[in-house]
């Protein structure tokens, strides 16, 4: 038997999916596994959006869409554009995608050839550099140090070196939660179309920052490629639906590209999805148990000697710098799991160069879980 295997496929494993398995296995023993290592709300999706998938599965077929979404659900997003930023968004420069997932994987082939220099921060969501690197895009990964987020001054540094064609950054950030200040983001930006580099911003945490408003690169520049989800603040992590909102030149490659990769997204999450801006009352108080995690972990996590390695201005993460307990995050996170059954993820997955000293911890989960979880750590601590 002749197997052939690709270069692309020695990408770095995604090591938070993989606690996740690990966490499931013990799981399915009868351990009671608590887990704060996948961002994942533990609520489903509001009742208005599972009640339009049950009406759509009742009433019949749910087949191909338009490659680019639904027309609702694509007048749905630029109507939330309008209600919640304040902003004019053409339906037409919006695309429906299989998650965001999907999206990054349609803004990378889109706009990048292989060999093009693409920045991102360290520590950063590791699919950005994992899909990247399997297409061929040179990645370069710009280490944050004690700053929380990626700033104008790290760009030029970073362009002065080599040229870049790309930069991608996220705000509200994961793992760390940071989120760029208005004025930070606009001269990012500005900064970037100077010099001819073209930006990607990943807005998939919006609606779930708790200290100031949310402000979206399309304020700032139409030349940006946005991408979002409804994965996050929405609680549709399973139903894989995202959207990207497009420079006017980049709708139709990117539809093209689409069309052979996923013909479209699924139906019935698109028609689910149209309800979930409707949802805001049910969605706000999930966020307000978040709010409530996010003070808890706050005060707990430093006294058990994690204290915070970055703001946790947004999402649902707590970022730690745990090197008063271990040098080997990677190590330490197995044995948190099979002693003391806590999942988080080891830093290794959002920094290959300094994530042996940081974890990720995510409070997406109920609050008695979470208190347990912090319990079970100081006991297993001691």
């Amino acid at each position: 038997m002749v197997v052939s295997l690709s270069r692309r496929g020695n990408v770095e494993p995604f090591h938070a999916m993989d606690v996740l398995a690990e966490a499931n296995r013990l799981k399915a023993q009868g351990v009671p596994v608590i887990s704060m290592a996948v961002g994942q709300p533990s609520d489903p999706a509001p009742a208005r959006v599972r009640a339009a998938a049950a009406k759509a599965l009742e009433d019949g077929r749910i087949g191909y869409t338009d490659t680019l979404g639904l027309a609702g659900l694509r007048k749905a997003i630029a109507e939330h554009y309008a209600d919640h930023y304040g902003l004019d968004v053409d339906p037409g420069r919006i695309a429906v995608t299989t998650g965001s997932s999907a999206a990054f994987n349609l803004a990378f082939l889109a706009m990048f050839d292989p060999g093009d220099r693409v920045a991102i921060a360290a520590p950063g969501y590791p699919a950005y550099r994992n899909i990247m690197a399997a297409l061929g895009i040179d990645v370069v990964e710009i280490e944050l140090g004690d700053e929380a987020y990626l700033h104008a001054g790290h760009l030029e540094a970073a362009h002065r070196e080599k040229p870049l064609k790309g930069v991608l950054f996220a705000s509200p950030a994961n793992p760390t939660g940071a989120v760029i200040p208005a004025d930070e983001l606009s001269a990012l930006i500005r900064t970037a179309e100077a010099l001819g580099i073209a930006v990607i911003s990943d807005e998939i945490y919006h609606r779930l920052a708790y200290a100031a408003p949310d402000t979206t690169a399309l304020r700032y520049s139409n030349s940006v490629t946005v991408i979002n989800s409804f994965s996050k603040y929405y609680c549709m992590t399973g139903w894989r639906i995202g959207w990207m909102v497009l420079p006017e030149e980049l709708v139709r490659p990117v539809e093209r590209i689409a069309q052979s990769l996923y013909i479209s997204p699924p139906e019935l999450s698109q028609i689910a999805a149209i309800e979930a801006f409707a949802a805001t009352e049910e969605l706000e108080a999930v966020k307000g148990r978040y709010a409530w995690n996010r003070e808890l972990l706050m005060k707990r996590l430093p006294e058990l000697g994690f204290p915070l390695a970055a703001p946790m201005d947004g999402a649902f993460y707590a970022f730690c710098d745990v090197t008063r307990h271990t040098n080997d995050s990677m190590a330490f996170a197995r044995r948190m799991l099979a002693e003391a059954h806590v999942a988080a993820t080891p830093g290794r997955d959002f920094d290959t160069q300094a994530g042996h000293r940081t974890m990720r911890f995510s409070y997406a989960g109920s609050h008695d879980d979470m208190v347990e979880a912090l319990a079970r750590i100081e006991r297993w601590l001691r």
